[in-house]
């Protein structure tokens, strides 16, 4: 089939998420104004340098067409901590996707534990195997359409990162230690269990 986006596709559910996978979830905390903490999952997010180390999340408006509490603190605060999620934590995970009231704690509906960064103001998850802290760079707004308001792109520059002793083996990180989660199209995940190397050719 093809199809135009603008025009529609004709499925029962939009292909779009589920042809851009696996995604990496950032679970991301951050904390208003008020001190309220806010914890979310976010699977438009990667990688995008390495020197020094950026990242990017993207956020969408929720249903009544406002900014969801994460980008609000990140603009609000220029803080924020992204952690990569474990197989183990997907079900809480999962909990925190939820639209909340804008003063309600997600660590604590969750059942997670709070432990301090070292050089932004948001908690980070206590056992999560992998937290970067991270300072806000710059912020895209992206167009909308049929009048819901676009997505905003938010690159933050990673200062410090926290990853576990177990996930370490021979001084690089594995993976296979805590299997991160990754998102699917529809209400599909994955899980990464399985590697292998491949080396690039020499010229």
């Amino acid at each position: 089939m093809f199809y135009e986006p603008k025009d529609g596709h004709g499925l029962p559910h939009n292909p779009f998420k589920a042809i851009v996978a696996p995604r990496p979830i950032a679970w991301v905390s951050t904390l208003s104004t008020d001190g309220v903490a806010n914890l979310a999952p976010y699977s438009f997010f990667n990688a995008v340098a390495d020197a020094p180390p950026m990242l990017m999340i993207s956020s969408s408006p929720v249903p009544s067409n406002e900014d969801k509490d994460t980008l609000r603190n990140i603009l609000d605060t220029g803080e924020f901590v992204v952690h990569v999620v474990p197989h183990a934590m997907r079900d809480a995970m999962n909990v925190t996707s939820g639209g909340y009231d804008h003063n309600d704690d997600e660590f604590r509906r969750a059942g997670l534990e709070k432990a301090p960064s070292t050089l932004v103001a948001p908690p980070r998850i206590a056992d999560a195997p992998v937290a970067m802290e991270c300072r806000h760079h710059v912020n895209l707004g992206l167009p909308g359409q049929d009048g819901v308001r676009g997505s905003h792109v938010i690159f933050g520059e990673v200062v410090g990162i926290h990853i576990a002793d177990a996930a370490l083996v021979d001084g690089m990180l594995d993976v296979t230690r805590y299997n991160p989660l990754a998102r699917l199209g529809y209400k599909d995940y994955t899980t990464v269990r399985e590697l292998f190397a491949l080396d690039r050719p020499k010229v």
